[in-house]
């Protein structure tokens, strides 16, 4: 098992350990206590399963905080919130923006928006020509590259995000504001208070 909280497992008890790391994450997270508690059961169902969706190296290059190739149940958490209701608009647009900036240029070109055009296409198994790709890819060029140069940056994803709140919405996961509640089966055994 990759994961921090394991790591220390063998000089402390593991629930001490467990609920020292879980206040912090909550402190440092939209999550309470007992939804890090959650994640760490989910986390660990995840971390044996195996997704491929074309996409999910890019989501774990951005998880993968320190770089070291594994995703630690820290960097899990600190990452998933920002898909919490209550995290800023602000990081949900910097999300979303290293998301589409597959090259970590610091914008976002043509080819990078169709990969993720295709992408999500894809991913909703809509099956539609090359030329209508294309279109989709030029129309969102034009309306979001406001400065005219072939790439978007920052302030015009900024721009674009306020214009367009939908393109929000994929980054809030409803039922991350109460995982304990949205998956029963974790069984809670906290000495933590929220």
């Amino acid at each position: 098992m990759s994961i921090s909280m394991s790591c220390f497992c063998l000089t402390r008890s593991r629930s001490k350990v467990k609920h020292e790391q879980s206040s912090i994450l909550a402190s440092e997270t939209s999550f309470t206590v007992n939804e890090v508690e959650a994640l760490f059961d989910l986390f660990k169902k995840l971390s044996s399963s195996i997704i491929d969706d074309g996409c999910i190296h890019k989501v774990f290059d951005m998880f993968d905080i320190k770089r070291n190739g594994v995703i630690e149940f820290g960097e899990f958490v600190r990452s998933l919130s920002i898909f919490h209701p209550r995290a800023s608009e602000d990081k949900k647009i910097e999300f979303a923006f290293k998301l589409f900036d597959l090259r970590n240029t610091g914008y976002i070109q043509h080819s990078e928006l169709r990969e993720m055009v295709l992408a999500t296409l894809n991913e909703s198994e809509v099956t539609v020509s090359d030329d209508i790709v294309e279109s989709i890819v030029e129309k969102t060029m034009m309306e979001v590259d406001s400065k005219g140069d072939g790439k978007i940056d920052m302030e015009e994803w900024k721009e674009y995000a306020a214009k367009n709140p939908s393109l929000l919405k994929i980054m809030t996961l409803p039922y991350l504001k109460d995982i304990t509640m949205a998956f029963p089966s974790f069984v809670l055994h906290t000495e933590v208070e929220d």
